[in-house]
């Protein structure tokens, strides 16, 4: 394979000048023989990576493990990272991640305070929802917290168009919750709503579909690709509730140009460092909240309140303030447990004498793995 051609595989997945200087200014010359590579897919600690000479499997090095401070300094799906080739095998060693353009993050599952990325380097992230029984405006407002908070351009996909009597009622709905993002109804079956995605997928562009399993992320990516890339699994009849599909999350290079990556269905969506996503999201409660009487009003029963006279006449939806007030909660509780963790690591560093003083724990392998949450 000639140079070119090599330049030419990088270019496919999202290398550009940018992340040439990226590299440059990453990488020491003359250290070690290393070349850029994007992360294709990702098994728990394995990963799959794609160079300027193909596709290989690939680990992290020994002294990345020791020296990665937390989870989400590990390689993710969409990272550019330095990788070492190794010479007469077809796998690689990880030896840095390049600084992210963004990261769509999420806190891991159970009672672990760490971060969990869910995609890196994101242009846009498609938020998914299905017409069906299973639609859920709450979840697309938590979904639109993490994009907003990575600093990624949301666009609501409401799928199985084909099935739905009235997909406009939906539209309108979904539009009242995130206001200013665009939502389109889409169906593979009728081919509807192509057109309108094609801003969002050209060439070099990186685009997330994420959402619950069953609202039709893999089904989409065939759709769009025109190829059988996914295998598709139908829903449960009872609650129209989908079945896991997508086991890990990989990039596809979409025959447009585009990078497509699918996620496996979230069963929960825990929000990690997301205030100003928050806030973004819920502007129009914030600014009601700022046109109170009382700067210290808690919105029940105090004289002038904004946000109480917008739920009685109607303006602001009811179950809309409850999940501003819910997430809320969440946020500060979470930033509680953070505090707490730090204090303790402070503690134990202290016990050894001061050594590693404000320095986090290191994450290894195997505390990698344990927290590893497969959707």
């Amino acid at each position: 394979m000639n140079p070119k051609e090599m330049n030419e595989r990088l270019t496919a997945w999202g290398w550009n000048e940018a992340w040439e200087g990226r590299f440059d200014a990453s990488v020491k010359p003359g250290a070690r023989k290393l070349v850029p590579a994007r992360v294709t897919a990702q098994f728990s600690h394995l990963y799959q990576i794609v160079a300027e000479t193909g596709e290989r499997y690939a680990e992290v090095t020994g002294k990345f493990e020791f020296e990665a401070e937390s989870r989400g300094a590990f390689p993710a799906v969409g990272d550019w990272v330095a990788a070492e080739l190794l010479d007469g095998e077809p796998r690689a060693v990880i030896h840095a991640v390049l600084p992210r353009m963004s990261a769509m993050s999420r806190k891991v599952a159970g009672n672990t305070i760490d971060e969990q990325i869910i995609g890196a380097n994101l242009d846009t992230v498609f938020i998914v929802n299905s017409l069906n029984e299973d639609w859920n405006v709450r979840r697309l407002e938590r979904y639109l917290i993490i994009a907003r908070e990575a600093g990624i351009r949301p666009v609501v996909l409401l799928t199985k168009a084909d099935l739905c009597a009235d997909p406009e009622a939906y539209v309108a709905e979904a539009e009242q919750a995130a206001p200013g993002v665009p939502v389109i109804a889409v169906s593979a079956v009728t081919d509807q709503g192509k057109d309108a995605l094609a801003p969002y997928l050209q060439t070099g562009m990186t685009v997330a579909a994420t959402g619950s399993s069953g609202v039709g992320k893999s089904t989409l990516l065939n759709w769009l690709a025109g190829d059988d890339l996914q295998e598709v699994q139908g829903i449960r009849e009872d609650d129209a509730r989908g079945r896991h599909t997508t086991t890990h999350r990989e990039l596809f290079v979409l025959p447009g140009g585009a990078i497509w990556l699918d996620t496996p269905g979230m069963r929960e969506l825990q929000l990690w460092d997301s205030q100003g996503g928050w806030q973004e999201t819920f502007a129009d409660i914030e600014t009601l909240a700022a046109s109170c009487r009382f700067a210290d009003c808690r919105h029940e029963s105090e004289h002038g309140c904004a946000v109480r006279a917008a739920l009685n006449d109607g303006t602001l939806d009811a179950s809309r303030y409850v999940n501003y007030r819910k997430t809320e909660r969440e946020l500060a509780r979470l930033a509680r447990k953070e505090q707490s963790a730090s204090k303790r690591q402070l503690k134990q560093a202290a016990s050894r004498g001061g050594r590693g003083a404000g320095k986090k724990t290191p994450m290894n392998k195997r505390d990698f793995i344990a927290a590893y949450d497969e959707e």
